[in-house]
């Protein structure tokens, strides 16, 4: 790679992370669906709130709560402080993690550090993150190996981001059978890989594919939340990131869709978690654990402490509404009554 196209995905990097903290960037006219969906409230519970137990397992790895600091950032010395402060607030709290694309650092190695934060969270979930339409684009099984190797992850994100890549300056837009490429991935390499898109969602079609092919879990990354095709076009004079900035399926279609095609997965639901609620409802609809970004972003932004009590929050939301349906674990609150329907 020419050291021009070198500095424009370093540029793009840091641009990424401008724009969210500074533009608008979410969704309008179209919602992740969570309020179309409440719970049943119970009046008489017959449990104590202080034994509510929320943890999981994903992937062999015990989670405090059903909660993913989703792949935000990467590649910058900005960005590589954000990690770290996700990081500590990934390890204080037990949550999961996933970094930005790593394909800035398997290009310019002196970027590796900007990803690694295994010596300030030795314990977390950890999910390294390449672009599946790389594999199209010179990046092969031993690419894949080398970002997990990179950070000591103990999983691999391979991202879907068709939409995305149309808009970008120089995006890669040949999925030609890609899923044969990322079945492939899943065949060699020895962490479990998981497909997720960036905010657009994934289809109940596009899950069967990705089942077929052996990946481990699917993360849904629903429209709702943040809209890369809008990040893209901020960062770029390309108006399709307008015209289409509300483009996508909805995290909740999204995620009763996958749960339908592809039920014995493991579901990460994100794109438009905003609460606490939000991730109950996320679990009482079939997915195992939801994630955020950008809310996290904004918060680590202004400070590590604001980040730390947001997650704060967000647990006792999640205990009390797991408390107010008579839930005293997750499995519980996978069974809890629903009211809403899915259109």
């Amino acid at each position: 790679m020419s050291f021009a196209r070198a500095s424009e995905n370093i540029r793009r990097k840091a641009d990424h992370v401008w724009v969210a903290l500074h533009e608008d960037v979410e969704f309008h006219t179209r919602t992740a669906g969570f309020e179309r969906y409440s719970f049943v409230h119970e009046a008489l519970p017959e449990i104590d709130r202080n034994s509510i137990d929320t943890s999981v397992t994903l992937f062999g790895k015990r989670l405090s709560m059903p909660l993913m600091i989703s792949p935000i950032t990467g590649g910058t010395p900005e960005a590589a402080e954000y990690n770290r402060v996700f990081a500590k607030a990934a390890q204080e709290f037990g949550l999961a993690m996933g970094v930005g694309s790593q394909r800035v650092a398997l290009e310019n190695p002196d970027l590796e550090w900007t990803f690694q934060v295994r010596d300030i969270a030795p314990d977390i979930l950890l999910f390294a993150n390449l672009g599946a339409v790389q594999l199209n684009n010179g990046c092969s099984v031993d690419s894949c190996s080398r970002v997990v190797e990179m950070i000591g992850a103990d999983a691999l994100m391979l991202h879907l981001n068709p939409l995305q890549e149309c808009i970008q300056a120089h995006g890669n837009v040949n999925f030609r059978l890609l899923s044969a490429r990322i079945g492939e991935v899943c065949d060699i390499i020895d962490v479990p890989v998981v497909a997720r898109e960036v905010g657009h969602g994934i289809s109940g079609r596009t899950a069967s594919l990705l089942s077929d092919v052996g990946v481990a879990g699917i993360d849904v990354a629903g429209a709702g939340g943040t809209s890369w095709a809008k990040v893209e076009s901020k960062r770029g004079s390309n108006s399709i990131g307008e015209s289409l900035g509300e483009w996508g399926i909805s995290t909740v279609d999204s995620l009763v869709a996958v749960k339908c095609l592809a039920p014995t997965l493991p579901i990460i639901a994100s794109g438009g978690v905003r609460t606490g609620q939000d991730i109950a409802k996320s679990i009482a609809l079939g997915a195992d654990v939801a994630g955020m970004a950008l809310p996290f972003l904004r918060c680590a932004a202004i400070s590590p402490d604001t980040l730390f009590d947001k997650i704060a929050q967000l647990r006792e939301e999640l205990i009390t509404v797991m408390f107010c349906t008579g839930s005293k674990s997750i499995d519980d609150l996978r069974s809890a009554s629903l009211t809403g329907c899915s259109v």
